[in-house]
């Protein structure tokens, strides 16, 4: 599959073109930026093409892979779709409801495929261990912690991101909670609850359909030495826990890169697509609401 990639930032540099240019199916064509100079920098390292205009990218690729904030992913993930190529997405999809729709109706209208990059679904470990709970079902209730400390010193390449300083952990880190909750206990019904906590930190509560409830505590602020993820289900078969997964974010993105692939191949849309993605910003819209309410 031929794919170019919309991005230079530090996630473009660490995950999305080391990924693509290893990938045994991926031609990796070539890279646009808003920083003509970052693209072809980036492109120069993994033996691609930088692209000023980004039309002519579109053009001569089958997917792109998307590494930029939300909103402008949003806005050219609408273009690419009416391109006809098909989607690489990163979390969250959109930060607004109106764009996540309107980025999952444009794949929708144009008969493309979409994978959404939330990490945790791509690594084998949690990924096995999600479908082994999903299929067990019986839960009662489950608690979530998404704890950063890019926000609190350290040397973290995201620190200085815009779209995280304004929108903080619930939209960081929020998606990947949900992305474990949700094919896990169910669709939400609503969001219960919702207060801040210390800086960025958000506590969620939530009902799912299937009558579960699952609490959330979301930070990007965490002391360092207070860091770190964690998801408890308990229910009928006792208490699980996530497994902690091997790092390695390189091999998490080709995985997703061979879940698009898949997905064009068979037709099957894949569960974390982008209508997956944009269920998941509706939630995170209802409990941001509550937040400033």
């Amino acid at each position: 599959m031929r794919i170019g990639l919309l991005g230079t930032g530090p996630w473009a540099q660490m995950a999305h073109a080391p990924a693509l240019e290893q990938h045994p199916e991926v031609d990796f064509v070539g890279v646009w930026g808003r920083r003509p100079d970052a693209a072809k920098e980036l492109a120069g390292r993994h033996g691609a093409r930088a692209y000023d205009d980004i039309d002519a990218l579109l053009a001569e690729v089958d997917a792109v892979a998307v590494a930029l904030p939300p909103s402008v992913q949003a806005e050219l993930a609408v273009r690419a779709a009416r391109a006809g190529c098909h989607l690489l997405l990163d979390k969250p999809l959109a930060t607004t409801v109106e764009q996540g729709r309107a980025v999952a109706g444009a794949a929708a209208d144009a008969g493309v495929a979409s994978v959404v990059f939330f990490t945790t679904r791509f690594l084998p470990e949690t990924e096995e261990w999600i479908t082994e709970q999903a299929a067990a079902g019986g839960w009662f209730t489950a608690h979530a912690q998404w704890l950063g400390s890019v926000f609190s010193g350290g040397d973290s390449p995201f620190a200085n991101s815009p779209w995280r300083r304004e929108k903080g952990a619930l939209w960081d880190v929020g998606p990947h909670a949900l992305s474990v909750l949700l094919p896990v206990l169910g669709e939400v019904r609503r969001v219960a609850a919702a207060a801040p906590g210390p800086r960025d930190t958000a506590h969620l509560v939530l009902e799912h359909t299937d009558g579960a409830s699952s609490t959330l505590t979301l930070s990007l602020t965490a002391p360092a030495e207070a860091a770190g993820t964690a998801v408890e289900l308990r229910g009928e078969h006792g208490v699980t826990r996530l497994p902690t997964a091997a790092p390695g974010v390189v091999p998490a993105f080709q995985r997703a890169a061979d879940a698009l692939i898949t997905a064009v191949r068979t037709g099957r849309p894949h569960p974390c697509d982008a209508a997956f993605a944009l269920r998941v910003t509706e939630i995170l819209a209802e409990a941001e609401a509550l937040l400033e309410g």
